[in-house]
Parts: C-alpha cells; sequence; structure tokens
C-alpha cells in the first residue's frame, strides 16, 4: 500500500485538488454536492497522472538519488502494476468528474493528463525551458472547477485565475530545480544552470516570482475579488514574504532554495484561501435568504 502511494505524489494531487475546489467555489459561490464529485475527481486524476509519470521516467529517476527510492527504481513495484495501477486512478477520476454534470469538467482533465504526461513529461528531456508550456497542466485544476460548477469558459475572471496559477507554476519548478540542478545534470536531464550562471538564476526566478505575485493583484481588478480591499491587504503581504523570499535568491544562498520553495507554494495556499474566504463572504452576506435558512437551522 505504501508503495502505491508513494507513486501519487499526493501533496501534488492535494494541491490540485485544491485548486479546482477554488475554481468551483469562485463560479458557483459556494460548495455543494459537485464540490465532493469534484475534489474526488481532481485528485484520483492527480494522482494517476503522477503514477504514469513515474513509470515513464523510470530510468532517469534509476539516476539521481532522491529519486532512486521511489517504488519503480527500487523495485518494490513492477512497471506494469504502476502503469495498471495510473490507468485506473485516470479513468476513476474522468468518470467521478461526469457526475459534476457538465461536460467541460472531464474534457479539461483529460487535456490537462495529456498535456502533462504527453507533451511535458517527454519535452522536460530535451529543454530546461518545458516547464513554461509544461505550466498549461498546472493551470487546468482550476479551470476544471470553474467548469463543474456551470461557469462559462470564456469569462475573463477565469482566464486572470488561470493566469496567476500558470505564473506561479513556472517558480516553483524552477527553484525545484535549482536545488538539486546537479542530480538533474548528473542524470543528463537539461538543467538551467548549464545555460545561466547562479546569480542570473536568481534573479530570473525572482523576476517570476515577482510576476506571479504581480498578476494575483490583478484578480481584483478583473472582478474575481468582491471585497476588494480585504483580499488586497492579505495579498499584499503574501507579495511582501513571498517576493523578500526570492530576493535572497539572486544573492545566491543556497540554504534558501528550500526556503524559498515553501514560500513559494505557501502563498500559492495563501492566495487560494483568501479568494474563497472572500467569495464565500459575498455568497453569505448578500443572500438574506439563504441566512435566514442557516440561522433557521441552527435553532432548531
Amino acid at each position: 500500500m505504501r508503495a502505491y502511494l508513494d507513486l501519487c505524489g499526493l501533496k501534488i494531487s492535494l494541491f490540485a485538488s485544491l485548486a479546482a475546489l477554488t475554481g468551483f467555489i469562485l463560479s458557483a459561490g459556494r460548495p455543494d454536492a459537485r464540490a465532493t464529485a469534484l475534489v474526488i475527481g481532481v485528485f484520483a486524476l492527480a494522482c494517476g497522472a503522477r503514477s504514469l509519470n513515474q513509470y515513464q521516467e523510470l530510468e532517469t529517476d534509476r539516476l539521481m538519488p532522491r529519486t532512486m527510492k521511489r517504488p519503480l527504481p527500487s523495485g518494490r513495484l513492477r512497471p506494469a502494476e504502476a502503469l495498471l495501477f495510473s490507468g485506473c486512478l485516470i479513468l476513476f477520476g474522468l468518470v467521478t468528474l461526469l457526475l459534476t454534470g457538465p461536460a467541460g469538467a472531464p474534457l479539461l482533465g483529460l487535456f490537462a493528463v495529456c498535456w502533462y504526461n504527453g507533451l511535458y513529461t517527454r519535452l522536460k528531456r530535451y529543454s530546461a525551458f518545458a516547464v513554461v508550456p509544461g505550466a498549461l497542466a498546472g493551470a487546468a485544476p482550476p479551470a476544471i472547477g470553474w467548469a463543474a460548477a456551470g461557469g462559462p469558459l470564456g469569462d475573463s475572471r477565469l482566464s486572470a485565475l488561470c493566469f496567476f496559477f500558470f505564473m506561479w507554476q513556472v517558480p516553483h519548478f524552477w527553484i525545484f530545480n535549482l536545488r538539486f540542478a546537479e542530480e538533474y545534470s548528473a542524470a543528463g536531464l537539461p538543467s538551467l544552470t548549464r545555460k545561466f550562471s547562479g546569480r542570473q538564476l536568481g534573479r530570473i526566478i525572482f523576476s517570476w516570482v515577482s510576476a506571479a505575485a504581480a498578476s494575483s493583484l490583478l484578480l481584483a481588478g478583473r472582478g474575481v475579488v468582491r471585497h476588494t480591499i480585504v483580499y488586497e491587504i492579505i495579498a499584499f503581504v503574501s507579495v511582501v514574504v513571498v517576493v523578500g523570499g526570492a530576493l535572497l535568491l539572486v544573492r545566491r544562498d543556497r540554504r534558501m532554495y528550500a526556503a524559498a520553495f515553501r514560500g513559494v507554494n505557501l502563498y500559492a495556499l495563501a492566495v487560494m484561501a483568501a479568494l474563497v474566504a472572500d467569495r464565500l463572504w459575498f455568497h453569505y452576506m448578500t443572500c438574506p435568504g439563504l441566512c435566514c435558512e442557516i440561522s433557521a437551522t441552527s435553532m432548531q
């Protein structure tokens, strides 16, 4: 059981399901029964994609100390078992997304898997910049949630939300790449450290982190946020912290790589939490009938 769980990349998969839930709440106003199917479906789909990724990268995983203890390189599972497991998870995830109603959710889920496993996983063997097009897969979960709630995919608010996740995904991966640059190079994978100096990389990543931070502040201007001042205060504090942490990368302080990686991830979680809190507050405070219903239920 532990070996199969290790295939799933539980933290990444949970993050994807939370991003999908954020998109759902921003579109629908509040969670309902469809949200449960959405979270389960996206989580299963992400676990399946991650498991398939480990199957695809078996040979390079054997060459890196960070990955050689994974289920397939260590021999805890056979490749055929991992392939069957990932296929079942992806199928289960797509079927579960069908229960949300609109066809857009499972179709976007299928697109995300094809883009991540079909394009990004292969492209990063040849280019250190594969994460730029690959980041579209990271921008898909909020769109899946939005579609599951019945929101139009052409909505400018969704575009702004997906743009933030796209911008966040790039520095997320590049900071991780910096932490394990030597292992990537030893395994024969393209690495940014072969193309840029450490100082240049620090500046590039700082620029991307700053751009991601700016894109989160722009969400208020696109109508995604209702209580603008409250959200902007929360977002601004988060921006100061994460950009300040990224600034240390410019100084080439290797001790900060792990902290910067955690900071960027926590920043994205903080933005999602602020967006959800803003939307729920607006929904319940502007629906008198619903508030009365909640109060009556509480009195009973």
